[in-house]
């Protein structure tokens, strides 16, 4: 589908049939041998027998399309979910996204059947079940040529997956999506009038509920249209997955748009071993000479922007980050506070804290330590210039009680005032979304808040500069103009960028930064999170365009930068 990065598929022919034929391509979902699953072979097979050409390939990171293999060719990640994060949320760096990636595939695929000659390129039909659903629902959307479409266990509509915390791939989440207005229905309205039937399960975690609410609004669509009878739905008993039910609906939709078959019964079925649908003679792509992996794609797209970027510098720089954080200028109103809670003595470098809710946005708040070895309230009190501000890495709480620096920047400095920070989704300001401790899982709230981040075309990382900025300009507010921000790992970033826009900032101590994104970029395993990612960013300007510009104007201090494969925790 690109240069040298050949896609493993098996097409099947109907026997003794007249050609040309109707054609389908198949999507898989997350299986980890791809097409070779069960659910998959079988409505291949079940396709041929009723008389449709049906080409169904591997996805990136299944069946014999790995990324990330031993020389023994077997996975160093999990294959499906895991290469599909790993692989994906890299790509955002050099403003690629994975599921355009794998949707390029489906249109490939598409292209090759209708260089056979048994294809009738009046009926062209896509097909796939969850994550192949979520690839059938954009492919019907980017692809014109489609004439009938049968997306199974995927379509609902964002709200739900939002309501329900639904753990979903890079790819199901396309960035900008909602800055669009777009919503599941819409990727199916751009193929209509042509013949579509939205697959459910009633027990799936797709959300059938949304599923209805996607149709009712299609069947308008399709009335107004004059097809009304084009669009229809199916919802099978079971729990998810490509059932043979479902399977059946999707061939009676079809048979209706070809007339190629009466019968819409699946045919016998007959699996076969993986081994013997193999078009490698390893099982692997990796085992083949000169191919190349989506990683090795985003690393020569990183070093060709590598060779392409200007230094940026001064009011240029300030500028290039608000636009690639999407951070609007500061607001001239100061943020509200509210005390959060008193907190004695626990084991700090000082013998009391008041934690603070600095209103970063309406209804979001920052949560602002302040030490001190006096019992103080409501306001902190005014009157010092210089303060400190500490961005924590995962909890201020935490790292105030074992952080070796926080300790010596008090004891060195006992009588300037000290703050310490938790951005949104850090320490006190962790959302309670997902399953408890799931943070640092794949799919956990913190990655759950990065990617939909990107799809309201708000990177999370943007939101957590935007907090240190607010919580600089009420720092200010109370009397101290001469800020030294502190930042450590991921909070590092955020003081990185705010250190570059505020006025208020003189002086910026960085512990465990992130060297550059373009080593990340580069590299075939990492370890930082979507979460301290920004889109595109490498088109524009990376980390040591920030440092440098922090050197010469406000004291930098870099201690133990951090690369590609940091440990986070």
């Amino acid at each position: 589908s690109r240069p040298n990065f050949p896609v493993t598929a098996n097409l099947y022919i109907p026997k003794q049939k007249p050609f040309p034929l109707p054609a389908v391509v198949g999507t898989c979902g997350h299986s980890s041998n791809g097409k070779a699953a069960e659910a998959y072979q079988s409505f291949a097979q079940g396709l041929a027998k009723l008389g449709y050409i049906c080409l169904i390939y591997d996805p990136i990171g299944q069946g014999e399309r790995l990324q990330y293999v031993k020389e023994d060719l077997t996975p160093v990640l999990r294959p499906g979910t895991r290469e599909h994060l790993h692989a994906g949320n890299q790509q955002f760096l050099v403003g690629d996204f994975f599921g355009m990636w794998r949707a390029w595939d489906g249109v490939r695929a598409l292209d090759y059947l209708l260089t056979r000659k048994e294809v009738d390129p009046k009926h062209l039909g896509v097909t796939g079940n969850s994550g192949g659903g979520t690839m059938t629902t954009w492919l019907c959307g980017v692809e014109p040529r489609w004439t009938m479409a049968a997306p199974s266990c995927f379509v609902t509509t964002f709200r739900r997956n939002l309501e329900n915390e639904l753990a979903a791939d890079t790819e199901q989440c396309p960035p900008r999506v909602f800055a669009e207005q777009l919503d599941h229905d819409d990727f199916i309205a751009a193929m209509a009038p042509h013949p579509a039937i939205l697959l459910a399960k009633e027990r799936d975690y797709f959300d059938v509920r949304g599923t209805q609410e996607s149709y009712q609004r299609l069947k308008k669509l399709y009335r107004l249209l004059g097809h009304e009878n084009n669009i229809s739905m199916f919802v099978g008993p079971t729990y998810h997955g490509y059932s043979q039910e479902n399977r059946e609906a999707m061939y009676q939709c079809f048979n209706r748009a070809t007339s190629v078959a009466s019968s819409h019964k699946e045919p016998e079925i007959q699996i076969e071993e993986d081994k013997t649908l193999w078009c490698t003679p390893e099982g692997q792509v990796a085992g083949l000479k000169n191919t190349r992996t989506v990683f090795q794609f985003t690393a020569e797209k990183s070093r060709q922007f590598a060779s392409q970027r200007k230094p940026l510098a001064g009011k240029a720089l300030q500028e290039s980050i608000r636009q690639v954080l999407k951070i609007p200028h500061q607001a001239t109103k100061p943020p509200h506070y509210r005390i959060w809670r008193y907190l004695p003595a626990k084991n700090y470098p000082t013998k009391y804290a008041i934690s603070y809710g600095v209103e970063s946005e309406p209804g979001i708040e920052a949560i602002t330590y302040r030490l001190s070895n006096e019992r103080l309230y409501s306001r902190p009190p005014q009157g010092s210039k210089q303060a400190t501000l500490y961005v924590s890495h995962l909890s201020s709480d935490e790292e105030l009680r074992n952080e070796p620096l926080i300790a010596e920047l008090v004891k060195q400095h006992p009588l300037k005032p000290f703050f310490t920070c938790d951005v949104r989704g850090i320490g006190e300001s962790q959302p309670g979304t997902g399953a408890p401790g799931s943070f640092h899982q794949p799919y956990g709230n913190d990655y759950f808040y990065a990617i939909h981040s990107l799809m309201l075309d708000r990177p999370y990382l943007g939101q957590k500069t935007l907090d240190v900025l607010r919580v600089l300009q009420w720092l200010e507010t109370l009397g101290h103009k001469q800020i030294h921000l502190v930042g450590k790992g991921w909070g590092a970033l955020a003081a990185t960028f705010a250190g570059v826009l505020s006025k208020t900032v003189t002086q910026i101590t960085l512990k465990n930064a992130l060297r550059s994104y373009a080593e990340v970029a580069q590299a075939e395993h990492y370890t930082w999170p979507l979460s301290t990612f920004l889109p595109g960013i490498l088109a524009h300007f990376d980390l040591p365009d920030c440092y440098h510009e922090l050197t010469t104007n406000k004291e930098l201090r870099q201690i133990e930068p951090w690369g590609p494969k940091a440990t986070m925790s």
